[in-house]
């Protein structure tokens, strides 16, 4: 599949760009639209590649590992399904994927607890991935998104509110050992641990801003003996000087991408570094 992708932006690639733009907001916080989804890797390096390579022309995509082990990549925040459907189509007839999944509005991708075993990964690569069928979207938002075809796990959105926060925090513990590189080789400082919460959000159907200065400025504010699942911890020298974000997954602890290189890691609030640079906490889900 990654060696299908064209040097250069072609026009049809230019309208989904165009789409992207009017879609994605640039700041604050909103809930997600529809997006693409779209590989079927069992080895992250592959997966890392497919999304560098997006990222190159210009689109803001992520790789994330599945309940079965496989890492799919996903992008775009669409205000229709009809909109991203026809952004997907242009890749697929471009020649730059060969098949794609849309993911509805309040899907929940890892509703469920970890499983003993979910982290160990099938073994063969899967070349050629079969295009997945996209499911109907029920007339109320509310309640849309069930999960990829085959899987086993049914994707489905929180019951209430209050859950979003422990969704969030389980699923960032699911990338815990999986190296995480936002930004391909032109990475500013600081935009792996941003990307990857903003990844982690994404998931969780929430856009957040994209660098970690912003996502501190959204959000309410949380004093550190209230924090909460889901809660995003900040680090850095002052307010105007954060340099490092984490998600705050309970017991002290957090999960985060330490710096370029490394695998994503759990870490404790409490730890000497973090506690002389903590910074503050901002909460999301009420």
């Amino acid at each position: 599949m990654f060696s299908t992708f064209k040097p250069a932006i072609t026009a049809s690639l230019l309208a989904i760009l165009l789409l992207l733009g009017t879609e994605v907001y640039a700041a604050g916080l909103n809930r997600l639209g529809f997006a693409i989804q779209m590989g079927a890797f069992a080895d992250v390096k592959n997966a890392e590649r497919f999304t560098a390579a997006l990222q190159k022309k210009g689109i803001e995509a992520f790789y994330f590992r599945k309940d079965n082990g496989i890492y799919a990549v996903r992008f775009g925040d669409f205000a229709t399904k009809d909109k991203a459907r026809a952004a997907a189509q242009r890749l697929v007839a471009d020649r730059l994927i060969n098949g794609f999944y849309i993911a509805p509005p309040h899907e929940i991708v890892f509703a469920r607890p970890k499983e003993a075993g979910w982290q160990k990964p099938p073994q063969k690569e899967i070349i050629s991935p079969r295009p997945a069928e996209v499911p109907k979207t029920p007339k109320d938002r509310s309640k849309a998104g069930t999960g990829e075809i085959g899987e086993s796990a049914r994707q489905r959105p929180a019951r209430e509110s209050g859950d979003m926060g422990a969704i969030a925090a389980r699923t960032a513990e699911r990338f815990v050992g999986i190296p995480y590189r936002w930004g391909g080789e032109n990475v500013v400082d600081g935009m792996d641990c941003s990307g990857f919460v903003r990844a982690v959000y994404n998931l969780c159907g929430l856009s957040i801003p994209r660098n970690s200065r912003d996502q501190y400025k959204a959000g309410d504010p949380v004093l550190k003996d209230d924090l909460r699942d889901g809660d995003l911890v900040f680090f850095g020298s002052s307010a105007d000087s954060i340099n490092h974000v984490g998600i705050y997954v309970g017991n002290g602890k957090f999960v985060h991408a330490p710096r370029r290189g490394e695998d994503i890691r759990l870490s404790g609030v409490d730890e000497s570094y973090f506690e002389k640079h903590f910074i503050g906490a901002r909460r999301y889900f009420q």
